[in-house]
């Protein structure tokens, strides 16, 4: 599979990754800061139920601050395809969009070459008696965490005592 220039993210390109399935690749050298796209998709409120049990099959689900849920899968850009690593190259950061809504921006956090894959850091929270080991991370980073699950830190201060 391989989409060029989606409409609204034309700095990238979808393929075959190394690391998982299909990633997102950048069609030209990107400069720190860079707007690689907005994260797209059919959004759940906190209140709706997303459907089937996403447990146990691919996701494209971006869970924001606000208790919304944004499902690439469903109307969903290029963005989806961010694969994770442990030292990303890309961040996302909630910005309010049009009408106040709260929008996911994915940035570049360092300069990005042409031909490089694109990831974001998952940093997954899940429940505090998750095995590690259920989410695998497969990046091949010098300081991979072994899980796509928060760093430890990270986790233990979002969750309720």
């Amino acid at each position: 599979m391989t989409e060029h220039a989606i409409s609204n993210c034309p700095h990238i390109e979808v393929r075959h990754s190394s690391v998982h399935g299909a990633g997102a690749f950048a069609l030209r050298d990107l400069p720190r800061g860079s707007l690689i796209g907005i994260y797209a998709g059919r959004r759940y409120s906190a209140d709706e139920a997303l459907g089937e049990d996403c447990d146990n099959r691919l996701t494209y689900l971006f869970g924001l601050s606000d208790g919304t849920t944004i499902n690439g899968a469903e109307g969903g850009n290029a963005t989806r395809y961010l694969n994770h690593a442990c030292e990303p190259n890309c961040e996302a950061l909630e910005e309010h969009g049009e009408g106040g809504q709260l929008a996911l921006r994915i940035e570049a956090v360092r300069r990005i070459r042409t031909g490089e894959e694109l990831f974001i850091d998952y940093a997954l929270n899940v429940d505090a008696d998750a095995d590690p080991l259920d989410y695998p991370c497969r990046c091949g980073s010098a300081k991979c965490r072994g899980t796509l699950l928060a760093p430890l830190a990270e986790f233990a201060s979002s969750t309720p005592a």
